[in-house]
Order: C-alpha cells, then sequence, then structure tokens
C-alpha cells in the first residue's frame, strides 16, 4: 500500500510542476509565498483527487508549498489529532498555508478550542496568531464564555507593537468584537482610532478597509440590525 502512495504523491508532484506560472509566482512572492501555482487550477486538482488522507499526509511531509496547499484541500480536519495539528502549525511559515491551515483544518477539528487556549500564550508570533484567528470565529459564532473586555484590553496594549501577522490577527478580531457586539463597538472603534494600526493600508475599489474603524463601521452599515 504504501508503494502506491508514493507512486500517486509522485504523479501529484509531476502534475504541481505543471501548474508552475511566472506570473503567478511573481503574485504570490508578493505576498510572500514561495510558490507559482495557480489557486485555482490547484482547487481543481484537489475537487478531482477528492477526499484522501493519507495522500494528504504523505504531501505534507514533501515540505513543498503547492504540496501542502493542496494536502490542506484533501483531507480530513477532523482526523487530526492535537498534536500532530500543533506540530504542522509550527511548520507553516509560508503565509497562505498558515492560512489554509488554520481556516480550513484546525477550525473544523474537535480539538480546535484546546489548542487555541494552548496558542494563545506562546512566544512564537505566528502560533500566536493562529490562536487570535480561532478567537475571531468564536467571537463571531460562539462568544459564551469569552471575556470579550478582556481581549480588547490585551489588543489595546499589544496589537501596536506586535509583529506584521499577529498584529493583523489581533485586528481581525477587534473588528469582529466591534461588527458582532454592539455593547464593546464603541470602545473597538476607539482602539482602532488611536492606534491607527492598518490605517494607510492600500484597499482596492470596492472593498473594505482592514483598518478596524472603517471595518466596524461599513459592516454595521450593511447589517444595521447588529
Amino acid at each position: 500500500m504504501a508503494e502506491v502512495v508514493e507512486t500517486t504523491v509522485a504523479e501529484v508532484m509531476a502534475e504541481l510542476a505543471q501548474l508552475e506560472d511566472p506570473r503567478a509566482r511573481e503574485v504570490n512572492e508578493k505576498h510572500g509565498d514561495d510558490h507559482g501555482v495557480n489557486l485555482s487550477k490547484l482547487r481543481a486538482l484537489a475537487k478531482r483527487l477528492k477526499t484522501q488522507q493519507e495522500l494528504a499526509h504523505r504531501l505534507w511531509e514533501t515540505n513543498d508549498t503547492p504540496a501542502r496547499l493542496l494536502a490542506i484541500l484533501i483531507c480530513r480536519p477532523k482526523a487530526f489529532e492535537p498534536d500532530e495539528l500543533d506540530r504542522m502549525l509550527r511548520e507553516s511559515r509560508v503565509p497562505k498555508v498558515h492560512d489554509w491551515l488554520v481556516n480550513y483544518v484546525v477550525k473544523k477539528n474537535p480539538h480546535s478550542e484546546e489548542l487555541r487556549l494552548a496558542w494563545s500564550a506562546d512566544a512564537d508570533p505566528l502560533v500566536a496568531s493562529a490562536a487570535w484567528a480561532l478567537t475571531s470565529e468564536r467571537v463571531t459564532k460562539k462568544p459564551e464564555g469569552l471575556d470579550l473586555a478582556g481581549l480588547l484590553n490585551v489588543i489595546e496594549a499589544e496589537m501596536k507593537g506586535s509583529p506584521d501577522r499577529l498584529q493583523w490577527a489581533m485586528n481581525h478580531c477587534l473588528a469582529q468584537i466591534g461588527i458582532e457586539h454592539a455593547e464593546h463597538r464603541t470602545r473597538a472603534i476607539d482602539i482602532g482610532e488611536r492606534l491607527e494600526v492598518l490605517k494607510d493600508y492600500p484597499t482596492s475599489p470596492g472593498c473594505t478597509s482592514p483598518f478596524a474603524p472603517a471595518w466596524i463601521t461599513e459592516m454595521v452599515r450593511r447589517q444595521p440590525d447588529r
């Protein structure tokens, strides 16, 4: 059986190599991603392969970015143990791999809350940023038991001086608190205005700015029942 999987990995790697596009690589590298595969074509390949947990494991172990992205798309998120996901997250130094792993796998795993709590105190800012992403998910979908005022205290004290990826995740949480919880909205907007994190972030026409006060105001405007 192992030999069959190895052959399949070789076939998949060859197909991924054929998807390499210099223009896609140029765009991806601007965002810190070290690959040139068009993500729409990668998703099409994943759809054809369907769910294959063992193949996903083997593709992840190649340490190749397109292979890891594909592994994320064809894996079974609920099948991973906490220690596996912890190891995988710490290996995910490429932004897109990190983002997809958290959003497509960890958030759907039954151990996500356990990992959120463990990662929240981690000294590695990339690991801590995953905890904030999971916290944002809870702020939106399951806020019961969260100390929202306490989260705002931490954001107010630490976001301005945090590394980029961690700062981005904390800012997202700040915006979600302001959007979803009217009783904390004024304070969330005030924190954002005073810290000015991402205030000058370039935003394409028609897109919402990631600057928290603008983000909160726009989303509440679109959904006035919030």
